[in-house]
């Protein structure tokens, strides 16, 4: 009887004694549950975030439409910059360029110059011959331009027969010499309508810019050189000599306006 007392409790005891280890297997089964279902969820976060071929060509279609929408916004807004006759800056564009280089000049200790061109006798031309004489003189104009300054320059319309270059890199003797060059250049240019030989001739004002300088002021400073270069011409054409302070630029035929 004692010894079968003595086995019994033996065997409880081991029982005892296995009942942890049970225990301590249990969780490792839940462990592997939740990793399951981890990687299930990661199936299914993966599968969600996947593009369908349709979305990815609405994607590609959006993206071409937006392309499309800022290309036709940089051309309206070159447009609005250009002078359609002559296909130069206008006034708007001209002065957003004058702004970028001031900025530039202030910035860098660079050196520019600004010239302003008045047309000289375009009026008479426009009444006496129409206004697409008028429009070839300009174009003419333009061009006589274009082959005394570098590509690196800015050329813009002011206004009717008003006319702006900006130049870079260059002192003011050279600026003053270059305005003298324009207008020689615009003087030697003649036109033929209606059986009658016609030039124009432009008077040009010149404006330093500085680290100093800003649009306005400098735009005025120009114009108001150009005028009093337009009164020193005007002098010339009369017989009357120039200012000394002046610069030497070619006689011009005709009775200013």
């Amino acid at each position: 009887m004692k010894k079968k007392t003595m086995a019994a409790a033996s065997g409880a005891a081991k029982r005892r004694k296995g009942a942890p280890a049970a225990r301590k297997s249990a969780p490792g089964k839940r462990t592997g549950t939740r990793g399951a279902g981890t990687k299930a969820a990661g199936t299914k976060a993966a599968t969600r975030g996947a593009l369908a071929p349709s979305d990815k060509s609405t994607i590609r279609r959006l993206r071409a439409q937006l392309a499309r929408a800022q290309a036709r916004i940089e051309e309206l807004q070159a447009s609005s910059e250009t002078d359609f006759l002559l296909d130069i800056l206008n006034r708007r564009g001209f002065e957003r360029e004058l702004v970028r280089s001031l900025s530039f000049i202030k910035r860098y200790q660079a050196s520019g110059a600004l010239i302003v061109l008045d047309v000289d006798r375009l009026k008479p031309i426009n009444d006496a011959f129409g206004h697409a004489a008028g429009d070839e003189v300009l174009k003419a104009i333009v061009a006589a331009i274009s082959d005394q300054v570098r590509a690196s320059d800015v050329i813009g319309r002011l206004g009717g027969d008003e006319f702006a270059v900006l130049l870079w890199n260059l002192s003011e003797i050279d600026a003053r010499a270059k305005a003298a060059a324009l207008e020689e250049a615009i003087d030697r240019l003649t036109f033929v309508f209606r059986g009658s030989r016609v030039s124009a001739g432009a008077s040009a004002g010149v404006a330093i810019l500085t680290a100093h300088s800003d649009v306005d002021r400098v735009l005025d400073e120009a114009d108001r050189a150009m005028y009093v270069r337009k009164a020193q011409r005007r002098h010339e054409s009369q017989g009357i000599p120039e200012d000394p302070g002046g610069y030497s630029a070619p006689r011009s035929s005709g009775t200013l306006p």
